[in-house]
């Protein structure tokens, strides 16, 4: 039988998303912006519902392409507030928006999102040790340094909690348990 973190259960879009995401190192800026979108979505709420919805928020917000997010017109914010596959909060879907710009001006600045993203954890992954779910953080250090940031470029919904999930979500930091078998493989 596979040992994995005992916070997945049995519902197959978290064994999928733990099996072959989570905790895997990502450095595209797009997937990243992605990660960052549905970490926004889903402040306050439980993963697995965003995680249900994922292919209804690729379609409702462009591919997550940040340029065309960022030029997102009223019509569209009112066209995706009717949209039922997504979550529909006024604060968030704005935030997305707004991020999508500030996005952009940190890939000029460092010549990609990625570059700058993960110069918080010295561009190499954290391997943690943790043998409990109940050990791992909420937050870091680290997430705490990336939020304090990202909110003075603009960044909005991205508080230190946040910021550490996005961590975790693009492997910036692997918190696997030891006993799962994606600890030495992420």
């Amino acid at each position: 039988m596979i040992k994995r973190c005992d916070w997945v259960g049995t519902d197959p879009a978290y064994i999928e998303y733990h099996d072959e995401e989570w905790g895997v190192q990502v450095h595209d800026d797009y997937k990243i912006f992605e990660f960052l979108l549905l970490e926004v979505m889903q402040a306050g709420l439980s993963w697995i519902t965003v995680l249900k919805k994922r292919d209804n928020f690729r379609k409702a917000f462009d591919n997550f392409d940040p340029e065309v997010i960022a030029k997102y017109s009223r019509r569209k914010v009112d066209l995706l507030m009717r949209d039922g596959g997504i979550i529909r909060n006024m604060r968030k879907i704005e935030s997305v928006i707004s991020n999508a710009g500030a996005f952009i001006e940190v890939q000029r600045e460092f010549g990609s999102f990625g570059s700058y993203i993960w110069s918080f954890v010295g561009g190499r992954q954290i391997k943690n040790g943790w043998k409990r779910v109940s050990d791992i953080p909420s937050r870091s250090l680290e997430s705490e340094r990336l939020s304090r940031d990202l909110i003075r470029r603009g960044f909005k919904f991205v508080g230190p909690v946040i910021c550490y999930s996005h961590m975790q979500a693009t492997g910036m930091v692997n918190d696997h348990i030891t006993s799962c078998f994606r600890y030495d493989k992420v």
